[in-house]
């Protein structure tokens, strides 16, 4: 682990809308002095680079921006992989796996040797898989590639609910599961608001129709992505939450993507997330349905992996 004296950097590989968001998050909230960001598409990497230090002049950060090469990627704290094609109109998140894994192996294999201390963190969709190819690809220990998985989902969840309770989101605890994608499930057997099941601390006569909130938060990227093209912003207040739990070793529990060894895939469980990358993951009480909505999870993601 570097000297916790030197400045702490962060390289962002892939300069299109989604990692230039997550920088300009990472900036706001400072996190690291040092950001580079990697792009073979130098103009468009030069001319984020330009907007983006802007906004390192409002007096209140010491962050850095800068262009990098994939091997000075390599020796940063964390690497923040969002490189890849985007998600079309109509396209699923598991049509992008040719194009996207490909991408991810010429990244990797131009990043390594890694510095022994990386994190790399995958944001790229399918965020599973490419996460399950990504610990495969760099050798490094599994508790250090991580994928953003389903936090966005469960902020979104979150709220959702926070609304319904008419309460503070802070005070919820709930997760969306599994594949961040089609087969993600909520799972409402664990959610609670200041630690009282979820039921207990509705207000009167208030209802919850379980289904339409979780197929609601599954699709809403779908509604974004078919009215402005991308999603961008949250994915880059999660990412930037989960670079400050690495850097400063926050110990959150985040439902992040991360590798399952009796499982065989990755996907999300709510883990512990340190300086480490995983520290641990936490066993959720799931009941026998949520049990089985897990399985299909793992058999979908096995069904893309092994095509």
């Amino acid at each position: 682990m570097p000297d916790s004296k030197l400045s702490s950097s962060i390289a962002i590989v892939g300069a299109g809308d989604v990692g230039a968001t997550i920088a300009f998050s990472l900036i706001m909230n400072p996190v690291a002095g040092d950001i580079l960001m990697v792009d073979p598409k130098e103009e468009v990497r030069d001319a984020q680079i330009q907007d983006l230090s802007d906004a390192t002049f409002h007096g209140d950060t010491s962050t850095q921006i800068r262009a990098g090469t994939h091997k000075e990627a390599g020796q940063c704290d964390i690497i923040v992989f969002t490189a890849g094609a985007k998600q079309k109109k109509g396209e699923s998140r598991a049509d992008l796996i040719g194009r996207n894994k490909s991408i991810l192996e010429s990244a990797i294999s131009d990043m390594q040797p890694f510095a022994k201390h990386t994190i790399l963190l995958l944001v790229a969709n399918p965020v599973d898989v490419i996460t399950y190819f990504a610990q495969k690809y760099s050798n490094l220990p599994k508790s250090q590639v991580i994928g953003s998985g389903t936090f966005l989902d469960s902020a979104r969840l979150r709220g959702v609910l926070a609304a319904k309770a008419e309460v503070s989101a802070s005070s919820i605890d709930a997760y969306v599961l599994g594949e961040h994608g089609e087969s993600q499930f909520v799972a409402w057997s664990a959610a609670s608001i200041g630690g009282v099941p979820l039921e207990q601390t509705l207000l009167p006569n208030t209802k919850l129709d379980k289904a339409a909130i979780a197929e609601d938060t599954k699709n809403k990227a779908t509604s974004i992505i078919e009215n402005k093209g991308a999603t961008n912003y949250g994915i880059g207040a999660v990412t930037a939450s989960i670079c400050k739990s690495i850097l400063s070793d926050q110990r959150n529990i985040r439902p992040v993507s991360h590798y399952q060894e009796d499982l065989g895939v990755c996907l999300s469980i709510p883990a512990v997330i340190g300086r480490q990358g995983l520290v641990r993951t936490i066993e959720v009480g799931l009941n026998e349905e949520e049990k089985t909505k897990l399985k299909k999870s793992v058999e979908a993601l096995k069904e893309i992996i092994n095509a």
